[in-house]
């Protein structure tokens, strides 16, 4: 044995043998080098050990939770079954298996729906453990949990379905915006504020001699598309008397938009429902049918949070008295057009989504035969048929009341475009019967 010393220590250490034959050369020893092999043979060693172990541990987790539900009615005690799970082989689990299998099928639906079942699967756990239920227990409340969690699913989507239909019916926030613009306009700029219609125009709006054409909106754009597709396809303008009336704060835009985009040739009158000086009884008639529709609403509203919301129809129904269509005070108010204008006799009456591609001069010398309304039916197949909608899709024939003053297969009639007889309509009272209607 040799030793090389310098003055920074052993630098090698050289040993020699002196065996029976052919002497071994010598070997050199480095312990630098020593050192560094040591440590790569433990990080190789060490890592596939660290992999194995992240892959197994969920597995042996899994396992013995399974074995300690199994422990509580199988076993005499928690560590000999989770042993036996462990080292007597694989016996154990197609028993577990076919278990879970049959309590998974046993458990039936409607058991599932009666089942008072938890919220969250920790406290499914805690039960189970300190009532020392058995696996086929576990599975079926398992199964009843689930259950619960996926109707709450479904019933939250069909609800963010039906808000976003609510909400898509509600007013835009561009359109929103323009009353705001129209509105400050109205106050700051003279020319917003003229008069409508113009003082020399202001004899035709009571002179039935002229064609009245009436709009109750409170949507600016829609009328300003109502009004400007109308005079383009109009073979005499001049003749045309535009009426536009709206509630209170919409007025201030809608007097703004058409005071400063002026329509040549046909008179124009906005009109605020708070400027008519209707009598007392009419007001009092008003606000009972304001009042019964928000009942109505209200009712509808609180059906449709508490149903289930499986049924398509039955939803259908919700969303179509609960649109604000319906809701509408303009959409109401058109019962009393009568009272809107006294002194005409006949008018045609536009919905706010209408777009007039034709002359319409010849509904107002359209004969109505002493009847109260001219309407179009949806349908295209003559009097025998209605593909359309009937009666029966509007009111509740189950009701006898109803099915014993009602015809459930007449066709229903479209309330876009129609031609009013006002007189008829007087005489006739149709305001009145539509109040005790609505009352009833």
């Amino acid at each position: 044995m040799k030793f090389y010393i310098s003055t920074s220590g052993i630098k090698r250490v050289t040993i020699s043998s002196s065996g029976a034959g052919k002497a071994a050369p010598p070997s050199t020893f480095t312990p630098t080098a020593a050192v560094a092999g040591t440590r790569r043979i433990t990080i190789r060693t060490l890592l596939p050990v660290v992999l194995v172990l992240g892959l197994l541990l969920p597995f042996l987790f899994v396992r013995v939770t399974f074995l300690v539900l199994e422990s509580a009615t199988n076993c005499s005690s928690t560590l000999d079954c989770i042993g036996r799970g462990l080292f007597s082989g694989s016996d154990s689990s197609p028993k577990l298996r076919d278990e879970l299998t049959r309590a998974l099928v046993e458990a039936k639906e409607v058991e599932l729906h009666n089942e008072d079942g938890l919220e969250s699967f920790d406290e499914l756990v805690k039960e189970m453990t300190s009532k020392r239920q058995d696996i086929k227990t576990f599975a079926f409340k398992t199964k009843a949990m689930l259950s619960r969690m996926e109707r709450k699913v479904q019933s939250a989507r069909q609800r963010e379905s039906i808000y976003w239909h609510l909400a898509s019916h509600g007013v835009p926030k561009s359109l929103h915006c323009l009353c705001l613009k129209l509105a400050e306009e109205y106050a700051v700029n003279a020319l917003a504020r003229i008069r409508l219609p113009p003082p020399e125009y202001v004899s035709r709006l009571s002179d039935p001699s002229f064609h009245h054409l009436v709009l109750l909106t409170d949507n600016i754009l829609a009328a300003s598309v109502v009004v400007s597709s109308t005079l383009e396809n109009l073979a005499n303008p001049e003749k045309l008397v535009i009426h536009i009336v709206t509630d209170k704060k919409t007025y201030t835009p809608m007097h703004a938009w058409f005071a400063m985009n002026p329509v040549k040739s046909a008179a124009v009158e906005v009109k605020g429902l708070h400027q008519y000086d209707w009598s007392q009884e009419v007001n009092v008639k008003v606000k009972e049918m304001l009042e019964i529709n928000r009942l109505i609403w209200s009712r509808y509203y609180n059906n449709l949070k508490e149903e289930d919301l499986e049924h398509e129809s039955q939803n259908k129904r919700y969303l179509e008295a609960l649109s604000p269509g319906c809701l509408s005070l303009m959409n109401h108010l058109r019962i009393y057009i009568p009272e809107l204008f006294p002194n005409l006799n006949k008018i045609v009456f536009l919905d706010d989504d209408v777009v007039v591609q034709h002359d319409i001069s010849s509904l107002w010398e359209m004969d109505l035969n002493e009847k109260v309304v001219g309407a179009v039916v949806s349908s295209w197949c003559g009097d025998d048929c209605c593909p359309g909608k009937k009666i029966k899709d509007y009111l509740n024939f189950s009701h006898s009341v109803i099915s014993s003053n009602f015809d459930s297969d007449r066709c229903a009639w479209l309330y876009g475009m129609n031609v009013f007889d006002l007189e008829a309509w007087r005489r006739s009272n149709i305001t009145e019967t539509y109040q005790e209607w609505l009352k009833l």
